[in-house]
């Protein structure tokens, strides 16, 4: 894929800063790590969300939980696929 993207202004200056002080090569590299670093900051931040949900099913009590058959989550499984 290539795109092509127009900078200006304040953030052309820190782009071209960043490039020629040796960080990157050149500004695709730039960009490169600027997506990857988006990429797993989403991914650090989505696993945030189930780790969260995980310790807070952990520490609620047995009695906050009910009792289901394999059978039980096939049903319900099968109901919420035929909608």
């Amino acid at each position: 894929m290539s795109v092509n993207v127009r900078v200006s202004g304040a953030l052309r200056e820190h782009v071209e800063r960043t490039t020629t002080q040796g960080d990157y090569e050149n500004v695709s590299e730039y960009i490169r790590d600027l997506i990857r670093r988006d990429k797993a900051e989403r991914e650090r931040v989505a696993f945030e969300a189930v780790k969260a949900q995980l310790l807070a099913a952990f520490a609620a009590s047995d009695s906050d939980f009910e009792e289901v058959s394999a059978e039980d989550i096939r049903a319900l499984a099968s109901d919420r696929l035929r909608r």
